[in-house]
């Protein structure tokens, strides 16, 4: 936490409303972003960003600097969509201890190799990242927080960790297999372009090869 930003903190501690806006207006994009990944709406999002900053407004004199002020506000931005959804009955979601059936049986949905770099960062086209976006909604809520933290918010295991309050081993099992889920579900996508693009280059083959012989 800068200079700066220790000042407008303290000031909004002492009651200044106006301090407490300008604290707003530095991480308001970044945490409507977040929660604009968390619930796939608008409408929610906005929502959820003026309850999460109205929580930390009343909550402002609890801080004590241990952390980020950031890492802060994400975390009661978190907990707000938690809170919501632990209300509701959750749907679409697919648990990650389910395997897979097939013809020849049973396969356990971490069959995959280890998918040590972000999914996400291997994005070409917008058809690609629709998918990718289908693929996180149906991930169970305690894998797809520690995703979109990790992988869309670009945080560390330990900024997760500290906002999510769970372990680090926690946040590493559950980005490993958030990720190897995903790898699943775009598996099929990218077999298909694979194939996609040899059937092209065959035919432009074909193509040159008729040319020369005429």
């Amino acid at each position: 936490m800068n200079i700066n930003e220790k000042i407008l903190v303290e000031k909004s501690q002492n009651g200044d409303t106006h301090a407490f806006e300008q604290l707003i207006k530095i991480h308001e994009q970044k945490i409507y972003n977040l929660l604009l990944n968390m619930t796939g709406n608008k409408t929610i999002s906005e929502d959820f960003l003026q309850e999460a900053f109205l929580n930390a407004w009343q909550k402002i004199k609890s801080f004590r600097g241990n952390s980020e002020f950031s890492t802060w506000l994400y975390r009661i931005a978190v907990n707000a969509v938690l809170m919501k959804r632990r209300k509701r009955k959750v749907i679409r979601t697919v648990s990650m201890d389910v395997p897979i059936i097939t013809e020849k049986g049973e396969i356990k949905r971490d069959f995959a190799d280890d998918w040590s770099k972000s999914p996400i960062a291997t994005l070409e086209n917008t058809e690609l990242k629709n998918k990718l976006n289908k693929a996180i909604e149906l991930l169970p809520g305690k894998y797809k927080m520690v995703l979109i933290l990790r992988d869309v918010e670009n945080m560390s295991n330990e900024e997760v960790q500290k906002i999510l309050k769970i372990s680090l081993p926690s946040v590493k099992s559950r980005l490993h297999r958030a990720r190897l889920f995903l790898r699943e579900k775009l598996s099929g996508y990218f077999i298909a372009s694979e194939f996609e693009k040899r059937h092209r280059i065959t035919q432009k083959t074909h193509r040159n090869n008729f040319s020369e012989i005429l």
